[in-house]
């Protein structure tokens, strides 16, 4: 697992980014290996910090500012204006980061992470910051927002080199399988899938 997120770190991430993953994999390591084990990993930073500087600027996507705590009031504020107020659920504690979870994007509006229980290969979600509960309860007003997190979807399935294709999954309620009461996008890929798919 740490050195899948290496290898992304040298050829997709930004450099503040990937090092960020690789901070929290080598210190992760380092509680479990033996000393030995210390110089492979100072290696491997090493080689990634070389890699980093070597990579040509243009074709990294350009650094976006997080959402701050200000942010996340104001969004909850508002969804609960349009929604009512939904107990929290998992997604929100990976939205304010109290569980950890493995992010490959983030900006104001939205968060993709990958699955814990995947399906294929490549297997990520794509969630709001507004604690939306299901697709069937979508205001007209969201529209926006939908097209945003299906144009992430689409962007994050190209940074996780998915150009053979992939699925794009939302489940609703009991009868379509919905797990968590936060709406959430399924991008599955990196195998070829069937149907009919339930």
């Amino acid at each position: 697992m740490y050195l899948r997120q290496i290898v992304r770190t040298q050829f997709v991430w930004t450099r503040t980014a990937g090092l960020s993953c690789l901070h929290r994999a080598c210190r992760a390591e380092v509680v479990t290996l033996k000393t030995s084990c210390l110089l492979v990993i100072l290696a491997n930073v090493f080689f990634t910090v070389t890699a980093a500087e070597h990579l040509d600027s243009s074709v990294l996507p350009p650094q976006r500012p997080l959402c701050t705590k200000d942010d996340e009031v104001r969004l909850a504020e508002e969804a609960a204006k349009k929604y009512g107020s939904p107990a929290p659920t998992i997604f929100s504690k990976i939205i304010d980061k109290t569980i950890p979870a493995d992010i490959i994007y983030e900006d104001e509006k939205c968060l993709a992470f990958r699955d814990v229980n995947p399906q294929a290969p490549v297997h990520f979600l794509v969630i709001p910051r507004v604690p939306i509960p299901r697709i069937s309860e979508v205001k007209d007003a969201d529209a926006e927002l939908l097209g945003h997190l299906l144009v992430v979807a689409k962007n994050v399935a190209r940074q996780e080199s998915l150009s053979e294709g992939y699925r794009v999954v939302i489940n609703d309620g009991k009868q379509g399988a919905q797990s968590v009461y936060h709406l959430h996008i399924h991008v599955i890929g990196g195998r070829q899938m069937k149907w009919p798919p339930g």
